[in-house]
């Protein structure tokens, strides 16, 4: 079983349980929603590498129960990044190699109040490779845990960006490294890249390809069963 399937199933059934628990006030519900806390905790545990996981599961639902909210409060939800699909006149496109992973993936960022979702490409992008950028438009809506590049439910929103100026630099805390790459000259790893790849150098090359979204399964909580994440 792919841990990322494992780890969507944990987060799915913990968000339910959460969001039960904050528009419930039935005791019998709410004990049958901590149970489910309980059994997505040990499925989070059984997606993980520590074999002394399953011991911090206790701490896990706790820590779940801390976050629940009443009402429209609490209905659990993903949570909003953006990422940008920064190309150059040579048709390269900027990848940075995450500090706290190692893999290589395009600039990403959360969404911070009070900025919209394009001002926040513009930031991050400049925060994390000192590249100047200009949104073009909205490529793709991704689900990250679906794609297997976070552990944290969250949609993330592509942009395709073209860079305007800046000097080419690794942020110290969040970048290992960076660079301009061309479609047959990647690193590894690189993350989900057989998803967005195609799509998003299609968008570097001029070409005007249609929002990319991932594809609705049947039954939706099922892992797709063909190659396609």
């Amino acid at each position: 079983m792919p841990t990322r399937t494992l780890l969507r199933w944990a987060e799915t059934l913990a968000a339910t349980a959460r969001t039960g628990l904050g528009f419930s006030e039935s005791l019998y519900e709410r004990e049958r929603f901590e149970e489910i806390l309980r059994v997505a905790a040990d499925i989070r545990a059984a997606a993980s590498e520590d074999p002394g996981a399953l011991e911090d599961g206790a701490g896990l639902v706790e820590e779940w129960l801390a976050q629940v909210g009443e009402g429209v409060p609490g209905y659990v939800t993903p949570k909003v990044a953006v990422g940008a699909a920064v190309g150059n006149d040579r048709g390269e496109l900027l990848l940075i190699q995450r500090a706290d992973s190692g893999v290589w993936l395009y600039p990403t960022g959360w969404c911070d109040v009070g900025y919209s979702a394009a001002e926040v490409v513009v930031k991050e992008v400049h925060e994390e490779t000192g590249i100047e950028v200009e949104p073009v438009r909205l490529i793709a809506v991704l689900d990250g845990l679906r794609l297997g590049f976070t552990r944290i439910p969250l949609y993330s929103l592509v942009f395709q960006c073209t860079a305007v100026g800046g000097t080419l630099r690794a942020h110290p805390l969040e970048c290992r490294d960076v660079g301009w790459f061309t479609h047959d000259n990647l690193p590894s790893p690189l993350v989900g890249y057989e998803r967005w790849g195609a799509h998003v150098f299609a968008a570097i090359r001029g070409e005007h390809p249609d929002v990319l979204y991932d594809r609705v399964r049947e039954p939706m909580w099922r892992e797709a069963t063909s190659s396609e994440p």
